[in-house]
């Protein structure tokens, strides 16, 4: 009697996965054959909240958030470790062959959650978790002029005066021969503005 060929691991694998890919094939065919297809502009425009989006999607971003959700990110993974050693060290069958396995699985886990508290320290220390930094960080140079010589420079107020903010022009050559002179009339625009409706508005 001839012995019956079974499938190995990677064959019910691959049946698993060419089931699949048939089923939303198969699916995505009937929603063609079924759903109404009736597009309009009303239906082509884009969702967003339920409101039309305005302006460019290319907006500034804080490096705050990404900051916090790289910290979050780190800290949040290591539950995937502490499972399974969780598993191990509460097994009574590895406990009982061998009680060193517990020991070892406890001292493990000690040493790499005091590494995660170790680098959880350098980041409060360092003033990652704060959302608003307390004492704004100077900005500093490797120049080598000393800095005497910027004082110096700061503290020469007659050859480098600033100038009172006014509202009126600095006097200049042009101006200064039409100054004399009276004062022309404002100028109205040459055009007048128009709005057109929407056409669904009409």
């Amino acid at each position: 009697m001839a012995e019956v060929s079974q499938i190995s691991e990677f064959g019910k694998i691959l049946i698993f996965l060419i089931t699949g890919i048939i089923l939303v094939a198969l699916m995505f065919f009937a929603n063609r054959l079924i759903a109404p297809h009736k597009p309009n502009p009303e239906k082509l425009t884009s969702y967003e909240c339920g409101e039309e989006p305005t302006g460019n999607a290319w907006l500034p971003f804080n490096s705050r958030f990404y900051v916090i959700a790289l910290i979050f990110l780190l800290f949040d993974v290591e539950m995937i470790f502490i499972f399974p050693w969780a598993t191990v060290f509460g097994s009574h069958e590895i406990i009982a062959a061998d009680a060193a396995w517990g020991w070892f699985s406890l001292a493990e886990m000690f040493i790499f959650l005091g590494i995660l508290i170790l680098g959880l320290v350098y980041v409060w220390r360092k003033g990652d978790l704060d959302w608003i930094k307390p004492k704004p960080t100077i900005p500093t140079t490797n120049s080598s002029i000393p800095a005497s010589i910027y004082e110096k420079l700061n503290s020469e107020q007659g050859v480098y005066k600033v100038k009172e903010f006014t509202l009126e022009p600095a006097p200049t050559a042009a101006t200064s021969a039409t100054a004399t002179t009276t004062a022309a009339p404002i100028r109205k625009p040459m055009f007048k503005p128009t709005f057109k409706k929407p056409a669904n508005e009409s």
